[in-house]
């Protein structure tokens, strides 16, 4: 029954291209689009998450599993306008064998798009891709964008492969991946990087000291940080000028370091890097960050006269942080720095030329 009515979807999509999106565009609600989703297969992957306070973990698996109870409810009375749901991390990148890996990824775009193929003008989604073959992986964004109606790919950091005796990681900085992002940039969509936990040994080698910094507060900005740098200067930007990446929680706090960046991988080009311009102007053009998780007014500011207020959207990270929590900042401290035509760019104007929902 699933698989006629994800047909029935994609009919209906293939039918609607000829015009616009329709969705939820209210004029002055907000969009959000780093906000998780699972189903009941993967939802262990959740078990190590540390839930918001005076949540339960099994109330987050409840809210990871939901589409239009709870988490419509929470999006009507926070003022968002439209939600675009993505796997939670680390999803099929935690999955080290390809063909299982690949097989998953098209079971879930397929489920997503039956759970939200009854109230789409609420509801978009970012494609779960396995990325162990690039070729593989392009593949499977092109059905999700042409036939699905999804709105590009949310990936969960490095991809795991190998097996227990010799495990590996795989990064989307080398030039065999060129295939892959040849395909994001024909298909002018975003691809949204985030955050993942490192499996052990890593974990253990690097947090065994210190667990605490295990995920949000250290792991997850220092390890998804690197990987994007590695985009950067292995030269992928340079390759496909048009490529955009979208980078959550402030964008791992790289714009907060961007002097001492530039200046140190300047040094860089006599040893044979390939980048040909610099981190900033890479944020200016290439890379945007969201609010997910981090609704810090002063460092908005600062990031906004690094890379430019335009490129700073918003977003929630639903729902290890409560739609609450962005909504009190949108009201309560938005207002103090940004104008109303500010404030609306920041927390749906941009977002809807990205996701590009009125084309």
């Amino acid at each position: 029954m699933a698989h006629v009515g994800v047909f029935l979807l994609s009919s209906l999509f293939a039918a609607s291209r000829v015009r616009a999106r329709v969705w939820n565009n209210t004029g002055v609600g907000a969009i959000a689009f780093e906000e998780a989703w699972s189903v009941p297969e993967l939802i262990h992957q959740a078990d190590f998450t540390v839930p918001p306070v005076n949540q339960t973990l099994a109330e987050l698996e409840a809210n990871l599993l939901d589409v239009h109870d709870q988490r419509l409810a929470h999006m009507d009375a926070t003022g968002i306008d439209f939600m675009v749901l993505s796997c939670a991390s680390p999803c099929v990148q935690g999955i080290t064998d390809p063909t299982n890996a690949s097989t998953t990824a098209i079971s879930l775009n397929d489920e997503l798009a039956r759970q939200i193929s009854n109230n789409t003008q609420r509801f978009g989604a970012f494609a779960a891709l396995a990325m162990h073959d690039p070729a593989v992986a392009a593949a499977e964004l092109r059905r999700t964008v042409t036939q699905l109606g999804f709105l590009g790919a949310l990936i969960n950091d490095y991809q795991q492969a190998g097996d227990a005796s010799n495990e590996t990681f795989i990064f989307y900085d080398q030039p065999e991946f060129d295939v892959f992002w040849e395909t994001v940039v024909d298909l002018d969509v975003p691809v949204y990087l985030h955050p993942r936990v490192n499996p052990p040994p890593v974990s253990t080698l690097l947090f065994d000291h210190a667990k605490f910094l295990i995920g949000p507060a250290q792991e997850f900005a220092s390890t998804l940080s690197t990987h994007i740098l590695g985009l950067c200067t292995n030269g992928v930007f340079d390759r496909f000028p048009n490529l955009t990446i979208i980078s959550g929680h402030l964008g791992e706090r790289i714009p907060s370091d961007l002097v001492r960046i530039d200046d140190q991988l300047a040094r860089q080009v006599v040893a044979g890097m390939p980048m040909q311009k610099n981190v900033t102007f890479y944020f200016q053009n290439n890379i945007l960050e969201t609010t997910s998780g981090n609704f810090a007014t002063d460092l908005v500011k600062f990031h906004a006269s690094q890379i430019g207020l335009a490129r700073i959207l918003y977003s929630v990270d639903y729902p290890y942080v409560t739609m609450e929590e962005g909504a009190a900042w949108l009201d309560d401290e938005v207002p103090t720095f940004l104008d109303n035509e500010q404030a609306l760019a920041l927390k749906r104007g941009r977002a809807i030329e990205v996701l590009k929902l009125n084309k």
